[in-house]
């Protein structure tokens, strides 16, 4: 298959349902979840043009592992509870951060990144299995709007567990 460049609808009602059907279309059939995750966060990559990180970080015994991702280098693991990532494991919830420099306890990977949306990614009887990390360049880029949809997007990913 090979990549066909879209335009994402800029109306968030109409970009969420255009972004699941190219998620939908890039993972297909695929069970191999280094293979899922890395093609995963590339649509996310073309489709959040703001967006400087799209990608994930595993469980992995008590910290955190860096997986498939775009952007930047990245900070290979972060523990339990520690940065946005570690607080969205802890607690559960996804973390939408308009100011990471706001963020008691932020880890910065890349000095440029003002914004952070981290979404838990679940198995099915609920446990924590990684979470879905996303920078932005522009304060305030991520919304309600995004976590849900993206919440969403992430149970696509459900089979993989």
């Amino acid at each position: 298959m090979s990549y066909i460049p879209v335009t994402y609808p800029a109306a968030k009602s109409e970009f969420y349902p255009f972004l699941l059907d190219q998620l939908k279309l890039y993972l297909g059939e695929e069970k191999n979840r280094t293979a899922a995750l890395a093609n995963f966060s590339s649509v996310l990559a073309q489709a959040f043009p703001e967006a400087n990180w799209a990608g994930f970080y595993l469980v992995d015994g008590d910290t955190l592992v860096v997986g498939p991702f775009q952007g930047r280098p990245a900070v290979s693991r972060i523990d339990y509870g520690k940065g946005v990532c570690g607080t969205a494991w802890k607690t559960g919830e996804a973390q939408v951060v308009k100011e990471v420099a706001c963020f008691v306890g932020h880890i910065a990977c890349d000095c440029n990144t003002h914004a952070e949306i981290v979404i838990p990614l679940r198995h099915p009887d609920g446990a924590i299995w990684g979470v879905l990390d996303m920078d932005s360049v522009t304060p305030g880029y991520f919304t309600d709007e995004d976590r849900a949809g993206l919440e969403q997007a992430v149970a696509l990913l459900e089979d993989l567990v």
